[in-house]
């Protein structure tokens, strides 16, 4: 009996609800939450000063984004009012810098005692996989990326919390207007990546019209940083040339030299994101936004870092799955409505970009030897 009682009640508290709200106590505010919720739930009113920093928890931390935004977020806010999650083994070095906590986005139940018993007030969740990886996996990508953000979706409305879900390139397809394009159009991508991008933007918006969720969301180009080794994305070239660069003096590049997409440096993308974070919810005309930096083609890239790098020899071996994609994706974004609703200002353009990049990988040497 005690069994079959626990089993109801596990069910519950993972289903959604059947078009009854329960009203619960969180540590922001009062808020009515999407998802099914046990009479005998317990629930603890805890007082939070709007002066206090926000307690923040980043999901699918140990990406290539996670990690430099824990970095600045703890910078700013303390150490211990940033907790790192993910499903993997962190390094050394990301275990001993801060609060890591193990959470899997599809257990429901996991994430929400996170949430309550580190009385989370912001939470970003970066958990997804990317393009080239989901269309190798369709299946694992549809999981993570839509039932994920289910879970984080219920659970930032139940508990009042502050989300930032991050969009991308992917978002678009072949029939969005592609040089500018605007925060508003037709999207309709053709990657499970995209599609699951495009589900977050309609369902985020939906949940802050429907339950006043503080959804909020940056569509990013591509994200290019000496921190880490690319994750499978369609605009990694851009990040793997400089490590061939710098190791053997030779790249072969998956797109036509060509192709031009949008870019951003890590740390652009990073003070953006807390920028917006920030931002007064009154300044906010709009809950997605596009955010951009700099385009280039791969054959630009590679005239730049020959400035610096003479010998570096560069030639191109098209892989159709990622054309395909990057063919369907904008080739400049128009980020105006950022710009001008919440200041928005991009610090690094290519020049800058590469001079950088070389510098952290650690390409002196190299460069002293090719002047």
């Amino acid at each position: 009996m005690a069994r079959a009682l626990s089993k109801l009640v596990r069910h519950a508290l993972r289903t959604h609800g059947c078009g009854c709200e329960s009203l619960t106590v969180s540590v922001r505010s009062i808020s009515f939450s999407p998802r099914q919720v046990t009479s005998d739930a317990g629930f603890h009113s805890v007082s939070f000063s709007e002066t206090d920093h926000p307690k923040v928890l980043i999901t699918g931390g140990l990406g290539q984004l996670g990690v430099g935004l824990a970095k600045m977020l703890r910078r700013q806010f303390g150490k211990n009012n940033v907790i790192l999650s993910d499903i993997r083994k962190p390094p050394s070095d990301v275990y001993h810098n801060g609060p890591f906590i193990y959470s899997d986005i599809l257990d429901y139940k996991n994430l929400r005692e996170i949430v309550v018993n580190n009385r989370i007030t912001w939470l970003v969740h970066y958990s997804a996989l990317l393009s080239a990886v989901g269309e190798a996996n369709v299946s694992l990508a549809r999981d993570v990326n839509i039932t994920g953000l289910h879970n984080i979706l219920d659970i930032a409305a139940e508990h009042g919390l502050r989300l930032f879900v991050p969009s991308t390139i992917g978002a678009f397809g072949p029939s969005s207007p592609r040089n500018p394009t605007p925060d508003l159009c037709i999207q309709r991508p053709r990657t499970i990546y995209g599609v699951s991008k495009v589900h977050a933007e309609l369902m985020g918006e939906y949940y802050h019209h429907r339950y006043g969720l503080d959804f909020r969301c940056l569509r990013y180009p591509g994200i290019i940083s000496a921190d880490s080794q690319p994750g499978g994305g369609t605009t990694d070239y851009a990040v793997q040339i400089f490590h061939d660069a710098v190791k053997t003096g030779k790249f072969e590049c998956n797109l036509r030299p060509d192709t031009r997409l949008p870019m951003m440096y890590i740390t652009d993308c990073l003070r953006a994101t807390l920028e917006m974070m920030e931002a007064p919810a009154e300044v906010l005309s709009m809950r997605t936004y596009n955010i951009n930096a700099m385009s280039f083609t791969p054959e630009e890239l590679a005239h730049e870092l020959q400035k610096l790098l003479p010998g570096l020899q560069v030639t191109y071996h098209i892989d159709p799955v990622r054309q395909a994609i990057a063919d369907s994706w904008p080739m400049n974004f128009d980020d105006s409505n950022a710009r001008k609703d919440w200041g928005w200002k991009h610090d690094y353009d290519l020049p800058e970009l590469v001079q950088t990049m070389l510098n952290f990988i650690g390409s002196d040497s190299r460069i002293a030897s090719a002047n």
